[in-house]
């Protein structure tokens, strides 16, 4: 296992800022800088944090870049995205994922009684994976009936934005297109279903208005319309990449180089806060969706968080399943960040235009090494060892680590990723730019 020098290890006792401000958006996957923040580890790193909400991903984002956040908790493409430029240029790194999984995708009533009709069910309830082929006829209906069909997603490069085109394109519905080099970022170019940005806490209610048939976003949104009777969750994005990546804890490059020994210890409060969310099975979740409950933090009732948050998903009213891994916080090496976990957020935005032209694996690899930062994450995770914070069995062994996880399988069209191959990842998709296609 990795351990620093005593003269690394010394540099920790001196963090260049003290207090600090990170932003979240008011979702159940800030949990990490909740838990940090009320069971004491920022301070235990000598770190006085103030958390605030922030209004959207974009203030989120331009506040980090001009220094009036010092970090936030961020997309995971949000710092590629501003690296490559898409949207706002701007260099921004994180040496911390946030979480895995988290995500659904929720239709409006009318819909779902549309799709369950092309459903198999047994004992009387749908079989899941529920997958976008059933509703494609729905969407068919609906241009036949001279009416486009809007779905929400919560920021062009978000999790999000890519898990639902995924789905939607494994089901042969396109999502569209984006050509930022014609000046348009619509990402709706030869859409069948119209794809647009809504703030997450305001889905439910904009789907309820009937301005959009669906959405995906985090919790708890989706649960939210469940409660509400409003709509019906259909698919998870656990079903849809089982234990992707979802958010990162993002700063500015240069802030992380003004701040190197704050930065780790930062990183280290976080990692303690997700150990404590997943330890024993999740033990601690009752009392962490206490915390989120809060106002101040997600302020959404304690049974819409505990819906997921406690190892349960509701789908169909009434029809709750055990879904364990619905949110997870340290299990399965989820809080290092991953160059292939980066890769895959490129190809998305190359498979939808968002990347205009044809890049080399090389560029992809740049990319992801240039915003992702592992170095920093194994410094972090050896002091903790080094201090007795954590065992070092409570990690794999990270100097063994590549930054790339072994080829995933686990998508719902069974097409496998291989972070190392890009451009022959691509090749795979049916729907989607590949090799030198550009519109």
């Amino acid at each position: 296992m990795l351990s620093l020098s005593a003269s690394q290890a010394g540099t920790l006792d001196y963090p260049e800022k003290e207090e600090l401000k990170f932003g979240f958006i008011k979702l159940t996957d800030m949990a990490p800088l909740a838990i940090a923040y009320e069971k004491g580890y920022f301070e235990d790193e000598g770190l006085y944090v103030t958390l605030e909400a922030q209004a959207n991903w974009k203030v989120l984002l331009d506040r980090v870049i001009d220094g009036q956040l010092d970090g936030a908790h961020m997309l995971a493409g949000q710092p590629l995205g501003a690296t490559i430029g898409y949207g706002t240029k701007a260099d921004i790194i994180t040496a911390f994922s946030m979480d895995l999984n988290g995500n659904a995708i929720t239709v409006s009533n009318d819909v779902w009684a549309d799709m369950k009709k092309n459903i198999p069910h047994e004992n009387g309830k749908p079989v899941h994976p529920i997958k976008a082929d059933a509703l494609k006829p729905v969407i068919e209906q609906y241009r036949d009936e001279g009416k486009a069909f809007n779905m929400g997603m919560v920021f062009p490069v978000s999790t999000h934005n890519y898990e639902l085109r995924y789905w939607l394109a494994a089901g042969g519905i396109h999502p569209g297109y984006y050509a930022p080099h014609k000046g348009d970022t619509s990402g709706q170019l030869n859409a069948e279903a119209l794809l647009s940005v809504t703030p997450p806490p305001q889905m439910p209610a904009t789907m309820e208005a009937g301005t959009i048939y669906g959405y995906c976003v985090g919790e708890p949104w989706n649960q939210q319309a469940v409660f509400k009777g409003i709509g019906v969750p259909v698919v998870t994005d656990y079903e849809i990449w089982k234990n992707n990546p979802e958010k990162v804890f993002g700063v500015s490059r240069q802030w992380a180089e003004e701040n190197p020994n704050t930065h780790i210890r930062v990183v280290k409060a976080m990692i303690r806060a997700a150990h404590w969310l997943d330890t024993n099975n999740n033990a601690n979740r009752q009392e962490a969706v206490k915390i989120l409950a809060k106002s101040s933090y997600v302020g959404a009732d304690y049974e819409v968080i505990a819906n997921s948050m406690t190892g349960t998903f509701e789908y169909e009213k009434g029809d709750k399943r055990e879904v364990p891994d619905f949110n997870v916080f340290f299990r399965y090496n989820a809080t290092y960040p991953y160059y292939s976990d980066a890769i895959w957020y490129l190809t998305q935005m190359r498979r939808w235009g968002q990347i205009s032209d044809a890049k080399p694996d090389s560029w992809y690899k740049d990319i992801a090494k240039k915003v992702y930062r592992p170095d920093i994450y194994k410094q972090a995770v050896a002091a903790l060892i080094d201090e007795g914070q954590m065992k070092a069995s409570d990690f794999p062994d990270l100097s063994q680590e590549s930054g790339f996880r072994a080829p995933q399988k686990h998508f719902i069209d069974n097409i496998v990723y291989d972070g190392q191959q890009p451009n022959a990842y691509l090749e795979k998709f049916s729907i989607g730019l590949k090799g030198q296609d550009k519109l």
